[in-house]
């Protein structure tokens, strides 16, 4: 998680300065998002809350969105990142929120996503998503190359 915090420090220190607040929705980051930015002091004063949705039951429960909210889509895509993100920043309520959702590895996912696919997504006064696909079956690495991309999607959004 050491080569996250810088990341985390300076998208710390912008939400501060602007008085803002994140929440997460992350998948096969399995909280390394939330993590990084809580381990940044004064987090209190930006980071409101988040889930890891590694699962249908998970998404139904923790944001409360329901499978027929998901006709037509699947997860591990943009479209399903978006939905994570623009579900997590109504439900905490945040100026921004993160979500990351695809495949760590060491094998690909049940939708055909091979290992070191990731789509991940930000939802506040400005809305982007983004593609990952690191080429490696490393699913620790893969987890910390989805969260350093998070949160350097966050920290180019708040510049």
């Amino acid at each position: 998680m050491q080569d996250l915090l810088p990341l985390a420090e300076a998208v710390a220190e912008r939400l501060k300065a602007r008085g803002e607040t994140v929440a997460v929705a992350e998948s096969s980051t399995g909280g390394l998002i939330a993590a990084a930015l809580l381990a940044v002091p004064g987090a209190s004063a930006y980071f409101i809350g988040g889930a890891v949705v590694y699962t249908r039951q998970a998404r139904r429960v923790l944001l409360d969105i329901p499978d027929a909210a998901m006709a037509g889509m699947r997860a591990s895509t943009e479209a399903y990142a978006l939905l994570l993100a623009r579900t997590a920043r109504q439900r905490f309520p945040a100026s921004w929120a993160l979500a990351e959702t695809g495949a760590a590895g060491p094998t690909g996912n049940r939708y055909g996503d091979a290992a070191g696919h990731s789509c991940l997504a930000l939802a506040g006064p400005v809305e982007r998503s983004l593609t990952l696909e690191t080429g490696s079956a490393d699913r620790r690495a893969n987890m910390r190359a989805f969260a350093a991309a998070a949160l350097d999607l966050l920290r180019r959004s708040l510049d």
